[in-house]
């Protein structure tokens, strides 16, 4: 009973924190409500998000409010061609110690933070984009033969523009396959450009109050692990990511006609951990068919690779995903 008790406080605690949090970031952020609870989720499971957006829409300023209102970290990294990858770690430099004796010192770059914006991530050269591999995976960076850990929680948020391509350099699959939510920001509706109208050209708001910190962060994760998951809806879980192969068994007629490569191991794991943390943001203590839908477009759109036939008909990832939804039944 005890065990019974302390997962149903555990559910309620996360639940009323997590709503703490959204209403203090609505006094800065207008609308993006389904986006704030995407990125707290990516946060809590330990992965890391890719934004795509065109600009102006408030990507920098829900980054930046969010590491307010968990009294986290945060730096942002402008990516341009000429950015270099010691730009993003750091560097050795030569210093005088307290003896006036020259030493080398490693400089920490933007990287050490908790929460780091990576904005416009394709405009960089291929060599600073893989920069973050290291971080991104181990949470750690290696200058000059040494490993520097990075702070924990640690989240990169990147950001790409969709529509201004020239100059740029695409993410390979394998960077891609590394975030673990790829993210869509919506243009606003009419009243919620009134009201960014509002706040923009208002007096500024009081600061953001502080609802969590970094070592509620870390044992909010570790909770989100022990959430158990039944096997039916594991099951189901790893049915829709094989489903997204094209298997040629007509299955799923759109992933096999269109699709190259379906979704990789990495695409279950944040199926199943993304369910795990949305199960305990809405108060259950146990992962359902739902949670696992409902984390599925942004947990698998950038690990789906189309093929020619796809881009010429004008098949988009969600539409091989959505149709994947509906021909996975539940159970068998």
């Amino acid at each position: 009973m005890e065990g019974l008790d302390e997962v149903r406080g555990r559910t309620v605690a996360v639940r009323r924190a997590f709503e703490e949090l959204r209403d203090e970031l609505g006094r800065v952020v207008v609308g993006h409500e389904a986006l704030i609870e995407q990125v707290f989720v990516a946060l809590v499971c330990g992965g890391h998000c890719l934004l795509e957006g065109v600009p102006g829409l408030g990507k920098t300023l829900l980054v930046r409010s969010l590491a307010e209102v968990l009294n986290l970290t945060f730096s942002r990294i402008q990516f341009t061609p000429d950015l270099m990858p010691a730009d993003i770690t750091g560097t050795i430099v030569l210093t005088d110690d307290a003896a006036g004796k020259k030493v080398f010192d490693f400089q920490r770059g933007p990287v050490f933070a908790h929460i780091v914006l990576a904005d416009e991530i394709n405009r960089a050269t291929p060599k600073t984009q893989s920069a973050l591999l290291e971080a991104m995976q181990e949470q750690s960076v290696t200058v000059g033969g040494r490993s520097h850990r990075l702070e924990s929680p640690f989240i990169v948020l990147a950001t790409q523009n969709p529509i201004e391509m020239e100059g740029t350099y695409p993410l390979p699959e394998a960077q891609i396959d590394r975030f673990f939510f790829k993210l869509l920001l919506q243009y606003p509706s009419r009243e919620e450009l009134g009201r960014i109208a509002d706040l923009t050209t208002a007096p500024p708001p009081p600061p953001l109050r502080k609802v969590l910190d970094a070592e509620a962060v870390l044992e909010i994760r570790d909770w989100v692990r022990e959430v158990p998951i039944a096997e039916p809806v594991k099951d189901y879980a790893v049915r829709l990511v094989m489903a997204s192969h094209p298997r040629k068994d007509g299955r799923v007629s759109l992933a096999d006609r269109y699709v190259l490569y379906g979704s990789s191991p990495r695409g279950l794991q944040s199926l199943i951990l993304a369910a795990k943390a949305r199960s305990l943001l809405t108060g259950r203590p146990n992962v359902s068919f739902q949670d696992i839908r409902s984390v599925m477009l942004p947990g698998l759109r950038h690990r789906i690779i189309l093929n020619l036939e796809a881009d010429a008909e004008g098949i988009t990832a969600e539409k091989v995903l959505e149709a994947v939804a509906e021909g996975v039944a539940e159970i068998l």
